[in-house]
């Protein structure tokens, strides 16, 4: 017992990831409160001042320029403060912590669920407009359910997998650049007239680097029953969405629980016509909280295998 404390001590990395996790769950920042909100909220502030040409060109060269002034500074800035920190692992603690969010995640379930299943469509639209770029004024209930499971999967698929494997390849500083990164593509998303095409640097950025992480989730999600059958469709469906990484999480989850995600949507006041994707069954809040069980539990079963491999990495192997 004793060689296997000093052996799980030995190994930093993986006490850091259990560490964050356990922290996180048991006390998270409030989502007002939290780092990446602020962050979010300079974006929009820069992307006022120079986010104003009409040209595409000149529109896409800001935006990548943008992107750079606000990422740049960011990386050089956490990876000179790294060797000044009297334990590395504690600051890698603090980032991943500041990266991860499963609790956000956890409570929108919750409060979709509650009101979904009052009917409260107006305490729908409310919680539910922070987490998206979407108008959810006019949503009705079955538009609640779809924009509520897809936000979910996405959410969960990008600040929980999505952290955990770039901290896993590249530190507490990849942890936290991808969730800055993912922010920017949020806050600046060209599915909005004002930002396109200002937004798509960033947004195929972030479709680069979801790559990895999302796909193999996916594969871990269809793991199960009907899993040929969610696989083959998943494969079919997934060429007709933009985004490679969510494409596969959206269809592997909608085809596993038969659930309709896609379909138009409003941004603004422009009409997005998107592909249906998914089985036929119009998603409840019964079906968001199978959702929530889905993704929590493959979620454990993520941090386990990235344990593991942690584990095989630090033996050498």
């Amino acid at each position: 017992m004793d060689e296997l404390i000093t052996y799980l001590y030995g190994n930093g990395t993986l006490l850091v990831m259990w560490g964050a996790v356990a922290f996180h769950l048991i006390l998270p920042i409030p989502r007002n409160a939290h780092p990446v909100t602020l962050w979010r909220k300079f974006a929009e502030i820069l992307a006022d001042k120079v986010n104003t040409s009409s040209s595409y060109s000149q529109s896409l060269l800001s935006g990548s320029l943008a992107w750079l002034l606000m990422c740049l500074p960011a990386w050089v800035t956490l990876v000179a403060l790294k060797p000044l920190v009297w334990q590395p692992q504690l600051f890698d603690l603090a980032l991943l912590l500041l990266a991860f969010d499963w609790r956000s995640q956890e409570l929108l379930a919750n409060q979709l669920i509650d009101a979904l299943s009052k009917e409260d469509k107006k305490y729908a639209r409310s919680v539910l407009a922070p987490f998206v770029n979407r108008e959810t004024d006019s949503l009705s209930a079955l538009g609640l359910g779809k924009a509520g499971a897809e936000t979910l999967i996405i959410g969960y698929g990008r600040n929980v997998i999505a952290v955990l494997f770039w901290y896993a390849c590249l530190g507490g500083i990849g942890a936290l650049m991808y969730r800055l990164i993912a922010e920017l593509a949020r806050a600046w998303a060209p599915s909005r007239a004002a930002f396109h095409p200002f937004g798509i640097p960033s947004v195929r950025l972030l479709a680069v680097l979801d790559f990895v992480p999302l796909r193999l989730f996916s594969l871990l999600i269809i793991i199960g029953r009907n899993a040929s059958n969610t696989f083959s469709a998943m494969l079919q469906q997934s060429r007709l969405w933009p985004l490679p990484g969510p494409a596969w999480l959206l269809t592997a989850v909608g085809n596993k629980l038969s659930l309709a995600l896609g379909g138009p949507a409003i941004y603004g006041d422009k009409k997005a016509l998107r592909v249906k994707i998914g089985g036929r069954i119009a998603p409840s809040a019964f079906h968001l909280a199978q959702i929530q069980k889905l993704l929590a539990w493959r979620i454990f079963a993520w941090i386990a295998l990235e344990s593991v491999i942690l584990l095989l990495v630090h033996q050498g192997f």
